[in-house]
């Protein structure tokens, strides 16, 4: 059964062209120049009860207007939207008990106090009764590992004591569908990890609907098995993992151990050499030549070991966002080209 369901969802924003200077500062009290934002542009996506999905992209994709969009917190410009049968943005308090949201840089809970405090308000709010909510609560905090720290007022907690308190406070109500947007930013190692174990383990035992935004990649690899990339607000990919190294990366990396010190020096011939540390030689070699070179290298060389690998998720991601980003440029300044044209053809005219 499909959870959310999205449909030419659009979103435009007008954003004041402020010019430098004092005069120019005057000038826009009376008359401003504005210019059209397509912060989403007509996406369509499908997510079915149980999936946790990563929702990637860079800065400025999207990814957040569209969370946004899903929670309710702004409307679009155009388009359709169902979470759990219900339109976001009609705000429906049935839908508001269904649904939590927890953004990586913005806090809800209470700075100066304690996050017991917090979680009281919520029950409160969300009209948990007593028993389910001790339960639930003393559930959450045992697998977070934070007891002790719930006396503590919110502003002495570390980054991802915080973090871990964010997510209790968001599951207090046993939401249905969880959207994430950047959890583990600014964690570290440690604690991404702890994040990232809660999270798989409560989805696997609750069967919660999880859409998630990340830039670390880690955080992908462990937890999501569907990826949704969207950049320039469109969606430009929808599917496995496994089928964004397979789609957007055009090589391999061949790691070969040469036995005795006896590395040839023509190494280039085969692929762009990326690390040389006599005897192992890293090479990036074209997907479609792989299986030619590494015969080649079998048959006319010594080897004490191989190996064939995909390149790192994170390389893949980025070269997809420099490829995406240098499109939109390009259609951007086309565009203008030809508006001026027009223009300059008009006046001639």
């Amino acid at each position: 059964m499909s959870v959310i369901e999205i449909h030419g969802l659009r979103k435009s924003y007008r954003v004041y062209q402020k010019k430098e200077g004092l005069l120019a500062s005057f000038s826009g009290l009376f008359h401003r120049e504005y210019r059209e934002v397509n912060a989403v542009k007509g996406i369509d996506l499908t997510v079915d009860k149980g999936e946790f999905v990563a929702f990637l992209g860079p800065n400025g994709a999207g990814k957040t207007t569209t969370l946004k969009l899903l929670s309710g917190v702004i409307t679009p410009t155009a388009g359709e939207a169902r979470v759990l049968g219900y339109v976001p943005w009609e705000r429906e308090n049935d839908y508001r008990r269904r649904f939590a949201l927890v953004m990586g840089q913005k806090n809800q809970l209470w700075w100066d106090l304690p996050a017991q405090e917090s979680f009281q308000l919520h029950q409160k709010i969300y009209g948990i009764e007593p028993t389910a909510f001790k339960q639930t609560k003393d559930e959450l905090v045992d697998l977070l590992g934070v007891a002790k720290l719930l006396g503590q007022p919110v502003r002495e907690l570390s980054l991802g004591e915080r973090m871990k308190m964010e997510l209790i406070a968001a599951l207090l109500h046993s939401p249905e569908v969880l959207f994430l947007d950047e959890p583990t930013i600014g964690l570290d190692v440690v604690a991404q990890h702890n994040i990232q174990k809660f999270l798989k383990h409560y989805q696997q035992v609750r069967g919660i609907t999880i859409l998630l935004t990340s830039h670390y990649m880690k955080d992908v690899a462990a937890l999501c098995k569907r990826v949704v990339i969207i950049a320039g607000g469109e969606i430009v990919h929808d599917g496995s993992l496994e089928g964004v190294i397979d789609r957007f990366s055009d090589y391999k990396i061949l790691t070969v151990d040469f036995a005795d010190d006896r590395m040839p020096s023509d190494l280039a011939r085969f692929g762009e050499v990326r690390e040389l540390a006599p005897p192992r030689a890293k090479i990036e070699v074209d997907r479609n030549q792989i299986a030619s070179v590494l015969t080649n290298v079998l048959a006319n060389y010594s080897i004490l070991d191989v190996s064939v690998e995909d390149p790192p998720l994170e390389e893949v991601i980025a070269s997809l966002f420099a490829l995406t980003e240098k499109q939109q440029r390009d259609s951007q300044d086309a565009n203008i080209a030809t508006t001026a044209a027009n223009v300059a053809a008009a006046g001639k005219n």
